[in-house]
C-alpha cells in the first residue's frame, strides 16, 4: 500500500472519522483492512466509524459480490457548530490528494 505513514504517538489535528472518510474518498471500493492499515486503526474501530458515518447519513454502501462500494454524501454538512454550513466535500478537498501529489517528496520549509 502506497503512502502509509509510520505510527504516531500524541495528538493530531484530524479525527479518525475524517481519516476513514478520506480513505473512502480516495477509493470507494477500499477494504476495511486497508483503511485500518492506512489510518493506523483496528479493523473493529474502522467498522464502528463506518457504522457511525452511515447512521448519520454521511456515507452509504452497496454490496457487489464480496466488495463494498461506498458513497459519500458530499453536500452533508459537518457536525460541529464551529463548522456550521461547511459541507463534507470541503473537508475532503483538503484531505484527499491525488496519487501524483501523494508520491511526491514533501517540501521542507
Amino acid at each position: 500500500m502506497v503512502g502509509v505513514p509510520e505510527s504516531h504517538t500524541g495528538w493530531t489535528f484530524i479525527t479518525s472519522h475524517a481519516r476513514v472518510l478520506a480513505a473512502i474518498a480516495d477509493n470507494p471500493n477500499v477494504r476495511i483492512r486497508d483503511i485500518a492499515a492506512r489510518c493506523r486503526l483496528t479493523e473493529r474501530a474502522v467498522a464502528r466509524i463506518i457504522s457511525d458515518l452511515e447512521r448519520d447519513g454521511y456515507l452509504s454502501h452497496t454490496r457487489e459480490g464480496r466488495t463494498n462500494t461506498y458513497r459519500i454524501e458530499p453536500d452533508k454538512v459537518l457536525r460541529h457548530p464551529a463548522e456550521a454550513g461547511l459541507p463534507v466535500a470541503s473537508l475532503l478537498s483538503l484531505l484527499v490528494q491525488d496519487e501524483t501529489e501523494r508520491t511526491r517528496t514533501p517540501a521542507t520549509h
